[in-house]
């Protein structure tokens, strides 16, 4: 399909440049097939039933960009993927100052450039290993925050509360998985009250969620690989969920590709499923998502799942209805449209 049959305007005015407090106060626009329906996040039980299963995304965002200097050079690296216990892939800014070869001073660490693509991707081999580099980069980092909100207001402490769900455990994003950050323990708790169970998986979302789609054909785009698990007992309980006639509710884009990447089986491994329109979904009956970027892949995930007139009339009534936009604003509740 070509990218452009993706794009929307949206005002300036409606990216949320902060979350709403508390976390479950954000609005949730209910798409059901034709029907659009105004209703805040805290009434996720009320729309969902008994013997559904939600499955969220339990990352941990790291403080995944670093400042430093190659001699006189400012350097900016966006760590985006683990490769061993000392390197990480990392887009660099300005990556054509840098070389293989090259020391890169940052706080608390120091780095080689080990390789470098054409793209301003770099491999940086830390001059220490496992817990002591982490400690450093928690240390030394500041929040990624997507540029829509970084290019309009600095990065404060603040963010490295809101930029993190109640429910992170596995370190490793470098970008949160957005919709989870409307959950609050009493949201968790209301939902188990219904008889709505939950599990976990984990996806670690790299830097390249924040890259725009360059091609003009969606055939022509590749996704970056990101690594995700799903575990043993979440497996047998989406089974469980399933055959009783519960429905498989992914709260985020990041928990879908996990389950659809898995077939809801046990998984652990690099995933980069792009997920367009003609797409057939296995295991994921309803998606809570926040709104998202023209032309983006996770609009075009969204476009997969209800359709793209649907998406476009989604978003056209949010637009008009002043919902707020991207990570930090509000969300929808999505029903699969039939095959």
């Amino acid at each position: 399909m070509r990218v452009a049959e993706f794009d929307f305007d949206l005002p300036p005015e409606r990216i949320a440049l902060r979350p709403v407090s508390p976390r479950d106060a954000a609005r949730l626009l209910v798409v059901d097939g034709a029907r659009l329906e105004d209703r805040i996040v805290r009434d996720l039980p009320a729309l969902l039933r008994p013997g559904d299963l939600v499955i969220a995304n339990d990352t941990r965002v790291i403080p995944a960009r670093l400042a430093g200097r190659r001699g006189e050079v400012r350097i900016e690296a966006t760590l985006h993927k683990r490769l061993d216990a000392s390197r990480w892939a990392a887009f660099a800014r300005p990556g054509k100052r840098l070389h293989v070869g090259d020391r890169v001073e940052f706080v608390e660490l120091t780095a080689t450039v080990e390789a470098k693509s054409d793209g301003g991707e770099v491999t940086l081999a830390f001059d220490r290993a496992g817990e002591a580099l982490d400690r450093a980069i928690e240390a030394g980092g500041v929040p990624p925050l997507p540029p829509y909100i970084a290019s309009r207001r600095p990065v404060d402490a603040q963010d490295r509360a809101d930029y993190q769900t109640l429910h992170a455990e596995a370190s490793g994003s470098v970008a949160a998985p957005t919709a989870g950050l409307h959950f609050t323990p009493e949201l968790w708790h209301a939902l188990d009250a219904r008889g709505i169970a939950h599990r976990f998986v984990t996806l670690h979302v790299g830097a390249g969620t924040f890259l725009p789609v360059k091609s003009d054909d969606t055939a022509d785009h590749r996704m970056h690989a990101e690594q995700g698990t799903l575990d043993a007992a979440t497996a047998a309980a989406i089974a469980e969920a399933k055959a009783k006639g519960g429905r498989v509710v992914a709260i985020g884009t990041t928990s879908l590709r996990v389950l659809e990447a898995s077939g809801g089986a046990a998984f652990h491994g690099d995933i980069d499923l792009f997920i367009t329109p003609g797409y057939r979904f296995k295991v994921v009956d309803l998606m809570m998502t926040n709104f998202h970027l023209p032309r983006s892949t996770l609009f075009m995930l969204v476009a997969a799942f209800i359709g793209l007139d649907r998406a476009r009339a989604a978003y056209t009534h949010a637009i008009a209805n002043g919902y707020r936009f991207y990570s930090y604003g509000d969300a929808c509740l999505l029903t699969r449209a039939a095959a």
